[in-house]
């Protein structure tokens, strides 16, 4: 099966909480861009245009015209042709039913008698200075016809309504108070004032219609809009004019984009012949299911990077003195196999004893940090479809042979499938080594709940200035990744100069 995306509502401000589709720019079947704008979105402060974040096909519209959904909700699915109906279906059954829509379903499923007696209830009920009178006749303009009953805007800060609906409430001179809502809290739509006026005997354009009609060319100077030179260049180009175009770019700017959409929009049919030309050849590709691991992977990974507030600190370690250590004890001690990342290891449990707020764990459940008095470390190790994290347990207690061999065994049996849970559930701190792949350097993602991660690369010979002399050195950069939360970066900073201390003088790791 091809990869099925979905569209969500983003979160454009801190304190945003929710958003409301208050009009679909494309249609489902349809192809788009990255960047294309997609939909219209409101929230209690603007209305802002989704725009693509990748390229694809329109498969499935979630959440219709006036529906909110809180952030990250799913408003749409996206796939390519080869995925079939029942697929996407399928899919969308398995969002649970989309419960973040909040709008609109019951408007919806309401009779249109019950509407009306809804109207004809509130309007008895409503004092007479909210009206404009019994005799006055429906206001008429552009499609829409207020019936009598609902005229009156009036601002109040009891009205909840989405600011689209406010913002056409003002225009047409709706009287909100005579508006039931349907959505969350009460809050009225654009579809909620649309039902209202119809069920009255009004007109009320259908909003969702009016995306694909052409809007009206400004005829007033642009030459006062903020732009950017390249977005003037094409609008004066493409005779179009500023005012029609919306402002998405820097300090209230019409970008280039902005220009280029209302082009696209005005122009159809050269726009689609334009993407048209040069049809690409479909990549032929072969489909590989995710097993269990691999998904349990996905799932802790991403929800750690996106609770965990990560931040990273680099630095180069001088590693000639620890491999001479090394070399020394393989070439005296028979029994004994000792590999850089063995030295490592034990280097960075005795950063964590010395450093041990770093050796630390966050109870999110809680909201505590759990501090450990011995350092568990956690050692990545690949396996076929998967990576596992088998645990060195009290490393800082333990002898350099005693860490080769715990690795060695964890590592073979990790392979095999052989690990019990406790051997690579918990651990107080992490440490992933792609050296022997020829990395030089490269960030780690926290391995939740723990509060850091060592990111090793590989062990190589580099110029560096001593004494205000260039010299060649072995130099290994290490790259520690913490969860915010709980470690500051004054404390970063001190593991890994600890660190730096052990690695490069190893004799105070054998004490």
């Amino acid at each position: 099966m091809s990869e099925i995306k979905t569209l969500e509502i983003p979160k454009w401000g801190l304190s945003m909480e929710e958003g409301t589709i208050a009009q679909w720019l494309i249609e489902e079947g349809t192809q788009f861009s990255k960047g294309q704008e997609i939909c219209e979105i409101e929230t209690t402060k603007i209305v802002n245009v989704l725009e693509a974040p990748f390229d694809g096909l329109l498969r499935k519209i979630i959440a219709k015209d006036g529906d909110t959904l809180v952030v990250g909700g799913v408003i749409a699915i996206c796939a390519d042709a080869q995925v079939s109906d029942t697929e996407v279906e399928a899919f969308a059954q398995s969002l649970g039913g989309t419960p973040a829509v909040t709008e609109n379903k019951a408007v919806a499923a309401v009779p249109e008698k019950v509407a009306v007696a809804q109207v004809e209830t509130k309007v008895q009920a409503a004092p007479k200075q909210n009206s404009v009178g019994n005799g006055s006749k429906a206001v008429t303009q552009g499609g829409y016809s207020i019936p009598a009953a609902l005229q009156g805007y009036q601002q109040s800060d009891d009205i909840f309504a989405t600011p689209h609906a406010l913002k056409l409430a003002e225009k047409h001179n709706v009287n909100l108070s005579q508006i039931t809502g349907s959505g969350r809290e009460g809050r009225i739509s654009v579809q909620d004032i649309q039902t209202a006026v119809q069920a009255a005997g009004g007109s009320w354009p259908d909003v969702r219609h009016q995306a694909s009609t052409k809007a009206a060319e400004s005829k007033a100077d642009d030459s006062d809009v903020l732009a950017t030179p390249v977005a003037r260049r094409l609008a004066r180009q493409w005779g179009i004019n500023l005012h029609d175009c919306r402002a998405s770019g820097s300090r209230g700017r019409v970008c280039k984009e902005d220009v280029e959409a209302v082009y696209q929009r005005e122009n159809p049919v050269q726009a689609q012949h334009a993407d048209h030309a040069h049809p690409a050849e479909s990549a032929k590709f072969t489909t590989v299911a995710m097993n269990g691991m691999r998904k349990a992977i996905a799932s802790r990974l991403q929800a750690a990077k996106r609770n965990a507030p990560h931040f990273r600190l680099t630095i180069d370690l001088n590693v000639e003195s620890v491999q001479a250590l090394r070399q020394q004890i393989n070439s005296t001690v028979p029994q004994v196999k000792l590999s850089i990342n063995d030295m490592l290891i034990k280097a960075a449990a005795a950063a964590l004893i010395k450093v041990p707020q770093v050796n630390v764990q966050f109870d999110e459940e809680n909201q505590q940090i759990l501090q450990f008095e011995q350092a568990d470390i956690s050692v990545a190790v690949a396996i076929e479809n998967g990576l596992i994290t088998p645990i060195i347990k009290a490393a800082n207690r333990k002898s350099l042979a005693q860490i080769s061999n715990d690795m060695r065994d964890l590592a073979t049996r990790a392979k095999t499938g052989k690990l019990a849970p406790d051997e690579f559930q918990g651990g107080s701190f992490s440490i992933s080594n792609l050296g022997m792949l020829g990395i030089q350097q490269f960030d780690a993602i926290i391995n939740p709940p723990q509060g850091a991660i060592l990111a090793l690369g590989a062990a190589e010979k580099r110029a560096v200035v001593e004494n205000d002399e260039i010299v060649v050195r072995e130099m290994v950069t290490a790259t520690l990744s913490c969860d915010h939360r709980v470690i500051d970066g004054a404390l970063g900073a001190q593991f890994l100069s600890a660190l730096k201390q052990f690695v490069e003088n190893p004799a105070l790791i054998l004490v």
